[in-house]
């Protein structure tokens, strides 16, 4: 199969969407390029099962098991946004011209997405994931209002600095790798053979600024600060995927470097990943229990699940690069989710304040019970998918004997819950002052979407399917080398 094919769909989709037509043209590009990859990304998944990976080009565009779920992911999670922007977007704007260069967006904003962990060049890798954060740039300031604007440039400037340090770091490493490539192309995998002769100075240096520089794109604290702002400014399908994938994209790059890091002398990367996730998370849980504004809950709600994806991964186990993958899966399906649910709960009250929006069970039963399995979900109430992947983490946790890790992320994952539940508790059940009014209908395409987005939070917490798990068990063991 050739991987090349799929990133090509959103960038046919997007010169669609550039044909001054209705808008209904860009969105029906948009959707069937979105089915289209989802469709060649689970094939790819099938394959890489069978073969243990793609290659389409030597050295340079291939995938492995870790690629092809975060190709799986992107490719799941671009459909139901496409999706609920149909019926979404319009309540945001009926101008036909600003909804295609919405959509033309969305897809370049897809296409470097899935380019990511095709890109076999490390270097490479870089240029895509900058591409991810300037083509959102875009999407974060599509209402065009100074609110937007702002949290559009702040996130620009903190992202593009990070960007900038990254690439120093990036630049160190292949002077490290360049005296011992003997010939090889300069690879991922080349990297991990190579990693315990490079100089353990240059690998520590750059390891440093790419956890810096990078850092700062997923939303690791102190770097967080764009990501609540962010997300409460723009279109709720365009958080679901900054939320939902994006995030994690870009940390299956820091991933992919953790065993390079692990065999240089000096640097305990391990003990890094787990300090850096541990703070992440402790103070997301107690910002998630003072927030005021429900979409910028769920992005504290990110930077959480970020610091327990990094967490996880800095056990070193088997089983907790296992149960790092299960959480980016998990996370990945429900956060889109918790977007979908709480842009649907905007369009039917018409504001984003959590003291505003009271009794929405009563004024919107489906709008209601979405907001509360997310809430549920993404808090990691059993049976919900979170919940077996963190209580996987922490059984990982057990294993490894790191009690101080165990301690604190039960604690914090409790507070996180409770933070949550709190707010959602008070929208979905809270007594009105006066009879609330819905503002605008809810979509059918919003409400397709929803129940599509449902089905994976709903079912990997009860049953993970024989051939997800020996995926997911394939891209535990590429963590490790």
């Amino acid at each position: 199969m050739n991987l090349l094919i799929i990133p090509a769909l959103p960038i046919l989709a997007a010169l669609i969407c550039g044909i001054p037509v209705g808008w209904y043209v860009a969105a029906g590009a948009t959707l069937l390029s979105s089915i289209a990859t989802l469709l060649l990304s689970l094939e790819s998944a099938f394959i890489v099962l069978r073969c243990g990976k793609i290659v389409s080009i030597p050295n340079w565009i291939s995938i492995d098991a870790l690629g092809v779920l975060i190709l799986v992911l992107v490719a799941f999670v671009s459909t139901t946004a496409s999706i609920f922007s149909w019926g979404y977007m319009k309540q945001e704007t009926t101008e036909s011209k600003k909804l295609r260069l919405y959509y033309a967006n969305l897809n370049l904003f897809i296409f470097s997405m899935l380019a990511v962990p095709m890109i076999q060049e490390p270097n490479l890798t870089w240029i895509a994931v900058e591409l991810t954060t300037l083509f959102s740039i875009l999407l974060v300031g599509f209402k065009n209002t100074q609110e937007a604007l702002e949290a559009a440039w702040k996130y620009m400037l903190l992202t593009l600095m990070g960007a900038a340090i990254a690439l120093l770091g990036f630049l160190i490493l292949f002077w490290a790798a360049r005296t011992n490539l003997n010939g090889n192309a300069y690879t991922w995998s080349t990297l991990s053979l190579i990693a315990s002769k490079m100089h353990p100075e240059l690998l520590k240096t750059a390891f440093i600024l790419i956890l810096i520089g990078f850092g700062a794109k997923v939303g690791f604290v102190p770097l967080h600060t764009w990501l609540p702002d962010a997300h409460s400014q723009a279109p709720s399908p365009v958080c679901a995927l900054l939320s939902g994938i994006e995030t994690t994209t870009i940390l299956y790059v820091i991933l992919k470097l953790l065993p390079v890091f692990e065999a240089a002398k000096g640097i305990d990367a391990l003990l890094w990943a787990r300090a850096v996730g541990l703070i992440s998370l402790g103070c997301a849980a107690f910002l998630l229990i003072q927030v005021k504004d429900f979409k910028r809950l769920f992005a504290f709600s990110t930077v959480e699940h970020m610091g327990i994806i990094f967490t996880a991964a800095g056990l070193g186990l088997s089983s907790g690069h296992l149960a790092t993958i299960m959480q980016i899966v998990t996370h990945a399906v429900t956060k889109s989710f918790c977007f979908y649910a709480a842009g649907a709960a905007l369009l039917i009250t018409g504001t984003r304040q959590i003291s505003k929006v009271k009794g929405l069970i009563h004024l919107n039963p489906f709008t209601g019970i979405a907001l509360l399995i997310g809430g549920l979900a993404i808090a990691g109430a059993p049976p919900f998918a979170v919940f077996i992947s963190e209580f996987s983490i922490v059984k990982a946790a057990i294993l490894a004997k790191h009690w101080v890790t165990v301690t604190l992320l039960v604690l914090f994952i409790i507070t996180a819950f409770f933070g949550v539940m709190s707010h959602i508790n008070t929208m979905v059940f809270g007594r009105p002052e006066s009879p609330p009014v819905a503002k605008h209908p809810l979509p059918l395409t919003c409400k397709i979407s929803m129940v599509l987005a449902i089905v994976p939070v709903i079912v990997f917490g009860l049953y993970i399917p024989a051939q997800l798990y020996e995926l997911l068990k394939m891209a535990a063991l590429a963590l490790s080398h």
